[in-house]
């Protein structure tokens, strides 16, 4: 712990206890920088904001209890003097997406390292934006891409199936549709997803938040 009184005062969220220590340990010894608590699920984190008023919360993005996303919704709405970086191993678009909708301040990744966590933290603190260079590409290439055009409910349907491991045959019977229709929609789903294959749409699909993860 710091004991400097102007020290930014930081809570660290994360259901991984040796990642958690890591990161505590990191940042322990740097000047300007007090750890004011440490929690292993988002409930947990929310009552040390509530408790600590901290500057910056370090949020991990899949947590039990209540995740990332829905923890960074609550601090944002009843404390918004805390600034919120969500730290996490997942950088798909879909995980970057609901984050920062979350309204995190920063997403970064777990191989950040000690000298861009401290940086990272301090920029928030001031209200700036902060985003692993991973990430920022992502969110770039996202933005430069053309509008997708959206599944409909029956194509939703079918790459569940797809996921779910079923033949054409099996999900028309599941649909109850013809196998020449399941081909259909899997045609217009490829077109859809810039994808050539099956197992291609389904991992897309999931990236992009169309189906939920196995």
């Amino acid at each position: 712990m710091n004991g400097d009184a102007a020290a930014l005062r930081v809570v660290v969220v994360d259901d991984h206890t040796v990642m958690r220590a890591g990161v505590v340990a990191l940042l322990a010894g740097e000047d300007g920088i007090e750890i004011v608590g440490e929690a292993g699920d988002g409930r947990a984190g929310l009552d040390l904001v509530e408790r600590h008023d901290p500057d910056v919360a370090l949020v991990d993005l899949r947590m039990p209890v209540l995740d990332g996303v829905r923890t960074t919704t609550e601090i944002v709405a009843r404390h918004p003097r805390t600034r919120v970086l969500i730290l996490t191993t997942y950088d798909t678009d879909a995980d970057i997406e609901r984050g920062v909708e979350a309204g995190a301040i920063g997403y970064l990744l777990k191989d950040t390292t000690r000298e861009q966590l401290v940086d990272a933290i301090r920029a928030a603190a001031r209200g700036e934006t902060v985003l692993a260079p991973r990430v920022a590409e992502k969110l770039v290439a996202r933005l430069r891409r053309p509008v997708q055009e959206a599944l409909t409910a029956r194509e939703t349907d079918v790459l569940g199936a797809v996921a779910d491991g079923l033949t054409n045959a099996e999900i028309g019977r599941r649909l109850v549709i013809s196998e020449a229709t399941v081909k259909t929609h899997l045609l217009r789903l490829f077109a859809k997803l810039d994808v050539n294959d099956r197992t291609r749409a389904v991992v897309v699909a999931m990236e992009r938040g169309l189906l939920p993860p196995p």
